[in-house]
C-alpha cells in the first residue's frame, strides 16, 4: 500500500474534481484517479463546454446571414470550419489545464489510469495500490446507442463525434430530441446542414413541461430543423458516404419508414461507467441498468464509499453532480449539507434556450396537486424587442395556498440565466409575490420573470 488518503475520488469530471478541491480546502489529503489524459470529464472535454463553443460560433454565423440586415449591417459571411473547431479545442485545453492548476494550488494528488476496487476502500491503478478513509465514485457516463445501430466514428457517431466533423455534412439525421440532440442539430443546421431529428417520445426533451416543449418545437421548426416525434427507430446502415435509417410505420401494418443522410448522430441517453470498476470487490452491486444505488446521504451499500453524478442516475447534469459532490465532502468534514433536488435547473442551449426547474404541469396533474399558473411573453418586453428575441415565454406554476413556486419553465433568449432567479426562489421558499415585488432593472429580460410572477395573481402590467 503506497499511501492512505482521507479521500480517494474516482473520476475528474464536474463531480470528481469539485469533490477533490472542496475536500482539500477542508484540510483533507486527497487523491484523484482519472483514466483520461485530460481532466474535466465528459462535460469539459467532449460535452458541455465544446458544444457551447460550437453553439456560439454557429449562432454568430447564422445571425450574420439572417439578422444583421435588419440592423442596417451588410456583411458577407463564410465558415472556416477548421478555425471554428480550433477555437473550440483551445477553450477546452485552457479549461482542462485550469483544473490541473487548481489541483496543484490545492495540493490535490492526481494519478492517471483506470481505477479498480480491490477491497472496500482500496483502489488499484495499474501496479500501484491506494487506500482511502473514504471513496467517492464519480466515474460519469458515456453515450448509449440503440439495438441494431453501431457507432463507426465516421458516418454513425455519438455526441463526441458530432463535435468534431471535419466537413459540414450536407445532411444529418439526429436520433433523440433531448438536450444533446437538439443542440447538435442546431449547430449543424446553422452551418448549412439539412437536419432531421427523430424522437421516440411524443414530444421533444422528454420530461419537459408539454406546453413549453411544444412552443420550443414550433420555434425550432421555423429554423428549418425538421423534427418528427413518435418515431421508433429500428436500425441504421452506413453505405459509402450515406446512412439509411429505418423506423416502424406510423400505424400498425404500415410499411417501415426510411430516411437517408450523410451523417447520423445517435443521442439517446447515456450509460454509467461502472463495468470496469470491479465494484464487487467493494461489496457494491449495480442495478439492471448499471447505476449504483445510494442512500439519502449518497453512500453506497459499502460504508464509506459514496457515489455521485451520472453513475447514480437521475438528472444527468454537471451541476447536479457538483452539488452532490460538495454535499458528500461537507458531511465527511462533519458539516451539515444536502442537495435540494426540487430546485435543480435544467437547460437546453438551443436558440432560443429552453430552461426549467421544479415540477411540470403534467407531473402536478398526475400527483393530484392543485396549482395556479401564468405566463408572460417575450414579445411584450422592450429589451427582447431590441434584441430581436421576441419568441418565447416565462411560465410559473404556483401553490394556490402558500404562493410558493412549484415549477418554472422558460423558452427564450438567455432562459438559462433567467431560470436562476426562480431556482433561487424555490430553494429559499420565496413566494411568487416576493418575486413580483422585487425591483427588476429596466429594460432587462429579467422583467419577463417579474411580469410572469405578477400574472400569477392577475396583476401583469404590460399585457
Amino acid at each position: 500500500m503506497d499511501s492512505i488518503y482521507d479521500l480517494i475520488v474516482i473520476g475528474a469530471g464536474p463531480g470528481g474534481y469539485v469533490a477533490a478541491i472542496r475536500a482539500a480546502q477542508l484540510g483533507m489529503k486527497v487523491l484523484v484517479v482519472e483514466k483520461e489524459s485530460a481532466l474535466g470529464g465528459t462535460c469539459l472535454r467532449v460535452g458541455c463546454i465544446p458544444s457551447k463553443a460550437l453553439l456560439e460560433s454557429s449562432e454568430l454565423y447564422y445571425k450574420t446571414k439572417r439578422e444583421y440586415g435588419m440592423h442596417g449591417i451588410s456583411v458577407e459571411a463564410s465558415v472556416d470550419l477548421a478555425k471554428l473547431m480550433a477555437r473550440k479545442d483551445s477553450i477546452v485545453t485552457q479549461l482542462t489545464k485550469g483544473i490541473a492548476g487548481l489541483f496543484q494550488k490545492n495540493h490535490v494528488e492526481h494519478v492517471a489510469g483506470e481505477a479498480k476496487f480491490t477491497g472496500p476502500k482500496t483502489i488499484a491503478v495499474g501496479d500501484e495500490s491506494y487506500e482511502g478513509k473514504a471513496v467517492i465514485i464519480a466515474a460519469g457516463a458515456r453515450p448509449a446507442t440503440l439495438p441494431g445501430i453501431e457507432f463507426d466514428g465516421r458516418n454513425i457517431v455519438d455526441s463526441t463525434g458530432a463535435l468534431s466533423f471535419d466537413e459540414i455534412p450536407e445532411s444529418l439525421i439526429v436520433i433523440g430530441a433531448g438536450a444533446i440532440g437538439l443542440e447538435m442539430a442546431s449547430v449543424w443546421s446553422r452551418l448549412g446542414s439539412t437536419v432531421t431529428v427523430l424522437e421516440y417520445m411524443p414530444q421533444i426533451v422528454p420530461g419537459l413541461d408539454a406546453e413549453t416543449a411544444e412552443l420550443a418545437k414550433r420555434i425550432l421548426g421555423r429554423q428549418k430543423i425538421k423534427i418528427e416525434t413518435g418515431v421508433r427507430v429500428t436500425g441504421a446502415n452506413a453505405d459509402g458516404d450515406s446512412v439509411a435509417v429505418t423506423a416502424e410505420g406510423k400505424k400498425e401494418g404500415d410499411p417501415p419508414r426510411q430516411w437517408t443522410a450523410g451523417k447520423l448522430l445517435v443521442s439517446v441517453g447515456r450509460r454509467p461507467n461502472t463495468e470496469t470498476l470491479n465494484l464487487s470487490a467493494a461489496g457494491i452491486e449495480t442495478d439492471a441498468r448499471g447505476f449504483i444505488p445510494v442512500n439519502e446521504t449518497l453512500e453506497t451499500k459499502s460504508p464509506g464509499v459514496y457515489a455521485v453524478g451520472d453513475v447514480i442516475g437521475g438528472l444527468m447534469l454537471a451541476h447536479k453532480a457538483s452539488e452532490e459532490a460538495v454535499a458528500v465532502v461537507e458531511r465527511l468534514a462533519g458539516r451539515q449539507a444536502s442537495v435540494n433536488y426540487a430546485a435543480i435547473p435544467a437547460i437546453v442551449y438551443t436558440d432560443p434556450e429552453i430552461a426549467s426547474v421544479g415540477k411540470t404541469e403534467e407531473q402536478l396533474m398526475k400527483d393530484g396537486v392543485d396549482y395556479k399558473k401564468a405566463s408572460f411573453p417575450y414579445a411584450a418586453n422592450g429589451r427582447a424587442k431590441a434584441l430581436n428575441a421576441k419568441e418565447g415565454f416565462v411560465k410559473i406554476l404556483a401553490d394556490p395556498d402558500s404562493d410558493k413556486i412549484l415549477g418554472a419553465h422558460i423558452v427564450g433568449v438567455h432562459a438559462g440565466d433567467l431560470i436562476a432567479e426562480l431556482a433561487l426562489a424555490m430553494h429559499v421558499g420565496a413566494t411568487v409575490k416576493t418575486v413580483a415585488q422585487t425591483t427588476h432593472a429596466h429594460p432587462t429580460l429579467s422583467e419577463i420573470v417579474k411580469e410572469a410572477a405578477l400574472a400569477v395573481h392577475g396583476e401583469a402590467i404590460h399585457i
